[in-house]
């Protein structure tokens, strides 16, 4: 995930905005035929989403008939109002409460709605959730515009077919062009991509297709797409191989800018979708600079952590975006631990001497948690090599964790870490860690690895345990 003013921007808007894989809620009905979703893009007058919503019987059934039916924008603020079509062509016009919330009026079997993707009123203008794009090219997340019951179970089912432009969207729909979506797919419905172009980056046997949406004035399409595939093989130094048969990823242009990698974004979407906001003025050369991209393909190297740990998953992808880079050799290893110094300089600002409990603990405070987090997991992945003599290292718990399900929690983790090592571990680290200052840590675990932080910049010097520090350069 990257800022448009300086990498520690990006840290703040990347918590603030991300999404976290969620729990769908019970239903009260059984679902018999699924919901079925018609997108028409188009650009007349200006760009917007028409979308009708077809009402299986069942669902009408189910809810008692003085209650209306109660539907979710679940990220509210564009859709002024909907119309809703009875069984006997009778249409009612209503209007979403506050909170997204919206109650459908009994006996509804169609309801429609404009989604607008091009949006200013009250100074929104674009937005990587609510829309963004230029001429026919636009991006959306999917919660944004998609209207869905409020109660959704895993085993629902809907139907969704996009027309008037071609749509890049997490899932693959089937030789009739129809997405056949889940309950999960609903609630955790990703990034989507309506018109602009494609091209498709390979690693290994997996496939990155890749939506560009805008113009870039420096970078070919191919050069884009070759810059992501370069990221992709660089998650192959810290995972055997790439976590997914096939992802999506859009690249929206940001003019005025010349930023490489400006902002990401990884959402949990069944498979994950990825959005980076790229520099208008880039150019290809500046890419070997850039760490937005593998930053974000680093969120797929584990499953998502549920309740969300922000920063441990945080921590994570920012302690591996320097490895990574390292091992694949587009940075020395003196650049890596200068970039790891000064950003455990920035935490150690925003932690203000606080306990690491507390400053993973207070949302909004992004540099003391993204920070804290990556210290931990290079002490983590130390220590796991330190107790089994080299033999093992933190990638060995991403690998078993990537076996046991699609999603983890905290304590799940904290076992594949005691697994992986071979005696009691994580609770152990972690409980040195909390009580303490968030950075306390950090300089006695520094001066053992050989690592020393002077006014001129970091310098790397024999130490006890120099030969673990070699050992994080070096690829499974």
């Amino acid at each position: 995930m990257k800022t448009w003013m300086t990498r520690a921007g990006l840290l703040c808007l990347a918590f603030m905005l991300g999404a976290c894989a969620s729990s769908p809620l019970a239903a009260p009905w059984d679902e018999a035929e699924p919901l079925r979703y018609n997108i028409l893009y188009t650009n007349d007058p200006t760009p917007r989403l028409n979308v009708e919503v077809f009402l299986p019987r069942s669902f009408q059934g189910s809810v008692p008939r003085a209650y209306p039916l109660n539907f979710l924008f679940r990220q509210p603020g564009r859709v002024e109002s909907l119309v809703a079509t009875a069984e006997d062509g009778t249409r009612f016009e209503f209007f979403p409460q506050t909170g997204g919330a919206v109650q459908v009026p009994r006996g509804t079997r169609v309801i429609r709605y404009h989604y607008p993707l091009a949006f200013s009123r009250g100074g929104g203008g674009r937005h990587l959730f609510g829309g963004m794009g230029e001429g026919d090219a636009w991006h959306v997340a999917g919660k944004a515009y998609l209207l869905t019951p409020r109660e959704v179970t895993p085993d629902m089912r809907a139907d969704l077919t996009v027309s008037g432009t071609d749509a890049l969207l997490p899932w693959q729909p089937d030789d009739k062009g129809v997405y056949h979506l889940r309950g999960e797919d609903l609630i955790d419905a990703g990034f989507h991509a309506f018109g602009g172009r494609r091209c498709q980056a390979h690693v290994g046997e997996s496939v990155l297709e890749v939506a560009l949406l805008g113009r870039f004035t420096h970078l070919k399409d191919a050069e884009v797409c070759a810059w992501l595939e370069q990221a992709g093989r660089e998650v192959l130094t810290v995972r055997k191989a790439f976590p997914y048969p096939r992802i999506t990823v859009r690249v929206v242009p940001i003019p005025g800018k010349s930023t490489p990698g400006d902002f990401g974004m990884t959402q949990w979407s069944s498979p994950p979708s990825i959005s980076i906001l790229v520099g208008q003025d880039a150019t290809a050369a500046s890419f070997s600079r850039d760490w937005v991209a593998i930053h974000e393909l680093l969120h797929l190297t584990h499953p998502p952590l549920v309740p969300r740990e922000a920063w441990l998953t945080e921590g994570l992808a920012t302690y591996y975006t320097e490895l990574a880079r390292v091992r694949s050799g587009r940075q020395t290893s003196q650049q890596a631990w200068q970039e790891l110094a000064n950003g455990f300089a920035r935490g150690q600002a925003a932690a203000r001497s606080r306990p690491m409990k507390e400053v993973v603990a207070e949302e909004g405070n992004y540099m003391g948690i993204y920070w804290t987090g990556a210290l931990f997991a290079l002490h983590l992945d130390v220590e796991l090599r330190r107790v089994t003599n080299g033999r093992a290292r933190l990638d060995d718990v991403l690998e078993l964790l990537a076996t046991r399900g699609p999603t983890a929690t905290l304590k799940s983790f904290g076992e594949a870490v005691d697994t992986v090592a071979g005696q009691p571990l994580f609770d152990a680290l972690l409980a040195r860690h909390l009580p303490k200052p968030a950075f306390a840590e950090l300089k006695p675990l520094l001066e053992d690895l050989g690592v020393k932080i002077d006014p001129g910049g970091v310098q790397l010097h024999a130490a006890p345990g120099s030969a673990l520090r070699e050992a994080l350069d070096v690829a499974p």
